[in-house]
């Protein structure tokens, strides 16, 4: 769920002798590319397991100790463990688990920051966790270990944002066509429909679907999926409105189709999630 922070205030979500977290909200330079920055260690033993439901946060995870057990659609299995590395986009719910020794930074991307931070197509991302030198190299490694031997998580968090800030330095920035048309989804609530914004920009739906692919590593029509799935899930959770008019509102044929879409992108009926 979204956290509200004040702007470059760490926030503290630690549960005394379970885990400790901190998270900052990005800086003015960062906006837009980043959502925040989290620092997450486990401090007793156990089997911590959380559920992501389908979102739009390109998270590049740097691991300091035991790695996490990650599942895409599905509980993990003893060959998906994951320590540092980048997770694409995915169109459902991701099982993560872990057992009482996980410590790392996250940051988590746009998907147009993540195109430009990693400066790579984020289709290689997509549906993937994708190891750290995989895609950053010795870069992303040194990163690793800098962040590993700061003496507290502000520091992390400091040399994080300088990290990122250098490498957008030499970043091309993202076409103002792909920039457009994801605002023009995102604002709408994912209600806009992909054959306007292509007519718009005097584009094809199949080229318009491959810019998609390369700038968030996914088309048009499954951002809007995704969209129109989170804001669903928000207004459940601002009110008790009844589960036919957020289908309304948020441009569902019926209530049966937004069923059928909370079970695709988060794993279970929007009663179980509310």
């Amino acid at each position: 769920m979204p956290i509200e922070m004040q702007r470059r205030k760490e926030q503290d979500l630690s549960i005394a002798g379970r885990f400790e977290m901190r998270r900052r909200a990005p800086p003015p330079a960062l906006e837009g590319i980043v959502s925040d920055i989290c620092g997450y260690r486990e401090t007793a033993p156990g089997h911590f397991r959380n559920i992501e439901y389908a979102s739009l946060t390109v998270p590049l995870v740097v691991s300091f100790a035991e790695p996490f057990a990650i599942g895409l659609g599905k509980d993990p299995g003893d060959n998906d463990r994951f320590a540092s590395f980048a997770a694409g986009l995915f169109a459902g719910p991701v099982i993560i688990e872990s057992f009482g020794a996980a410590c790392c930074v996250q940051i988590n991307f746009t998907p147009l920051g993540a195109r430009r931070f990693f400066g790579l197509p984020m289709s290689e991302l997509t549906d993937s966790m994708v190891v750290l030198d995989d895609v950053l190299g010795a870069e992303g490694m040194a990163l690793r270990e800098r962040l590993g031997n700061a003496p507290d998580w502000a520091a992390r968090f400091d040399l994080a944002e300088a990290f990122i800030a250098t490498r957008l330095g030499h970043a091309a920035d993202t076409s103002p066509e792909i920039a457009w048309a994801y605002d023009r989804i995102v604002t709408s609530g994912g209600r806009t429909r992909i054959s306007t914004i292509a007519e718009k920009l005097s584009w094809s739906r199949k080229h318009l679907a491959g810019k998609f692919s390369d700038a968030t590593g996914i088309g048009p029509k499954t951002l809007s999926r995704i969209v129109r799935f989170n804001r669903a899930l928000g207004l459940s959770r601002q009110d008790q409105s009844d589960w036919a008019d957020i289908a309304a509102d948020c441009g569902y044929a019926d209530q049966a189709h937004l069923v059928r879409e909370f079970r695709q992108l988060a794993g279970g009926p929007p009663t179980a999630l509310r």
